[in-house]
């Protein structure tokens, strides 16, 4: 399994834009047969600053889900919308509770 982090800022005031387009992405993620799991969240004190976190069954469903149009799309989308670049990593479970 491999296991993706990524944090995103959203512009001041661009908030709410930030937060439709990821929702709006949602329904493409549910049929990638390879995504295990793919949860958006938004932090509490700062609400410009999105944390993603992402479960994919091996590297090809990584790869397949970054080569997408629809991940493509979010990205255009969402370019204007960030304030600054992301930060985002992949890992491997190491042990985990289920």
């Amino acid at each position: 399994m491999i296991v993706v982090a990524a944090m995103l800022k959203a512009q001041e005031g661009r908030e709410k834009e930030m937060e439709d387009a990821l929702t709006a992405y949602m329904p493409q993620v549910q049929a990638e047969e390879g995504t295990l799991l793919y949860v958006v969240h938004r932090a509490r004190k700062n609400p410009e600053r999105f944390f993603i976190y992402e479960q994919y069954r091996d590297r090809d469903a990584l790869i397949h889900h970054g080569s997408t149009e629809a991940f493509k799309e979010l990205f255009n989308n969402l370019a204007p919308l960030l304030a600054g670049d992301p930060s985002i990593d992949t890992y491997e479970v190491v042990v985990a509770k289920q």
